[in-house]
């Protein structure tokens, strides 16, 4: 087969028009960094949830929050963690200054632990849909650059056609080829990213949810000791 008839996908890069290179090695490289993103969050997810069931164990466990603060301590390794170390910290400041406050004040201590809590939760959670934006930029995207790839590879054969004045197969198919290639990567870039996207999104929120039901109970227990206290 001659070299212009090899229609293997290196062959189709190499021959293909530097526009269209462009294209393709864009969509390449966005394949390939959300793959990255996407291995990256599924392990992200999976230790999140494995240390925020430990957690969960430990701090229902019955035993002192001031001893599971102790032993923490600046060593909170997940966003729940995070969470009941802020609101601790809070809880331990707040005591100190209004031993000999009124109740009013000692009610805004409940207010100001759930929103160490809240703000925790939330800087947590913007950390961990890090990089969420580019999965669905890819997955929306990708197909129209894809397409325009095509669009100007099919250009391109045309203007081949016309020149050589011939409209056999034989010319016309490398360039087609070279096209509707571009239009693949696109679709190989978009697909994954998609999939990818909703299932993660899905993941978080549940997670998020997780962390506001801690974040609920723990504002309870606070409720509770500060009603013992007045």
């Amino acid at each position: 087969m001659e070299p212009q008839n090899d229609l293997s996908m290196i062959t189709l890069f190499l021959q293909a028009d530097i526009i269209v290179k462009a294209v393709m090695l864009a969509l390449l490289g966005a394949s390939i960094w959300s793959w990255t993103i996407i291995f990256e969050k599924v392990r992200r997810l999976r230790s999140l949830n494995r240390h925020a069931r430990d957690f969960e164990e430990q701090f229902w466990s019955g035993g002192a929050l001031d001893d599971l603060y102790d032993r923490i301590g600046k060593s909170a390794r997940d966003p729940m963690s995070a969470i009941f170390v802020a609101a601790m910290r809070e809880w331990r400041r707040s005591l100190e200054r209004s031993r000999n406050e009124a109740p009013s004040l000692k009610t805004s201590i409940a207010a100001r632990i759930e929103r160490v809590m809240q703000i925790t939760s939330e800087r947590e959670l913007e950390i961990i849909e890090s990089r969420m934006g580019f999965l669905a930029s890819t997955g929306s995207v990708s197909p129209f650059i894809g397409l325009f790839g095509t669009v100007w590879g099919i250009m391109n054969s045309f203007h081949n056609i016309g020149v050589s004045k011939n409209t056999s197969l034989a010319v016309v198919a490398p360039g087609i080829a070279e096209a509707l290639f571009a239009t693949a990567l696109g679709l190989v870039a978009a697909i994954p990213a998609v999939i990818a996207y909703n299932k993660l999104s899905t993941d978080i929120d549940r997670y998020a949810k997780r962390l506001e039901i801690f974040s609920g109970e723990f504002s309870a227990i606070v409720s509770r000791q500060l009603d013992e206290r007045r």
